[in-house]
């Protein structure tokens, strides 16, 4: 079973990813212990089904999670619902499902947690409309923070959000990307080995916040974080020092 390990963070904020790593990935018990852990924010992914909803998931198929192959983006929501997830650390518990979009907000809102939300794949302007206002609706618009590898999403987005904080998603050496992240005001969520001391510091001088993900290892995350990294997405770090906010942050 996995455990919990701690480090000194500098201030940055931690974000649990796809919820706290001691639960499966991406359902209500990860988000949920999340929220009683101190975590800034829980960061997870939707897709948008077949019939026009939005359900948690990261896979582009559902078979690692459930032994059944399905395109997520090609099946109806209540086909999605139905399949069960195992959870073998817990095997009296029957099978999980998907969340909706709607239940990973309210465990956010309920515990007082910022959303880190990534859409996943490319999104027409009238589904991130729809996001818009469901995240809205659940009254979380001031706590979330939207991520995605597809630019066009996070335009049109920025387009409906004037002032929304958004994070563009990398895999490599942002030096590309600094006109786009300056152009749309987005800041950065990065692949944390793509990284270096001074592309980081670059970032930061054109006031651009920075998201390094996925960091296990406590030396990589105690490095970062000494650097001045803004956010660390984790599966398993939480902080060995008092959560501080950083200057400019509520």
């Amino acid at each position: 079973m996995a455990e919990i390990i701690t480090f000194r963070n500098h201030g940055a904020r931690l974000i649990a990813h796809r919820g706290c790593g001691l639960r499966v990935e991406n359902t209500l018990p990860a988000f949920k212990l999340a929220g009683e852990r101190p975590y800034f924010g829980i960061e997870t992914d939707i897709h948008r089904t077949r019939d026009g909803r939005f359900i948690v998931f990261h896979d582009d198929d559902t078979e690692r999670m459930t032994g059944h192959k399905h395109i997520v983006e090609e099946t109806g929501y209540a086909a999605l619902r139905s399949l069960r997830i195992p959870d073998p650390d817990h095997p009296e518990q029957e099978g999980l499902q998907m969340p909706s979009l709607e239940e990973y907000l309210h465990v956010c809102r309920d515990t007082k947690k910022t959303s880190v939300l990534e859409l996943k794949n490319h999104m027409d302007p009238e589904d991130v409309d729809n996001i818009v206002d469901i995240v809205m609706n659940c009254s979380m618009l001031e706590n979330i923070i939207f991520i995605s590898f597809d630019l066009p999403t996070l335009v049109s987005l920025r387009s409906r959000l004037p002032e929304q904080p958004m994070q563009l998603l990398a895999g490599e050496d942002a030096g590309n990307l600094m006109a786009d992240l300056t152009n749309y005001q987005l800041d950065l969520d990065i692949y944390y080995r793509s990284l270096t001391e001074k592309r980081f510091h670059q970032l930061h001088n054109a006031g651009i916040r920075v998201n390094v993900w996925t960091v296990d290892n406590p030396d990589d995350a105690e490095e970062l974080s000494s650097w001045g990294v803004d956010y660390i997405t984790t599966n398993l770090l939480e902080s060995a020092e008092e959560d501080t906010v950083k200057d400019g942050e509520n």
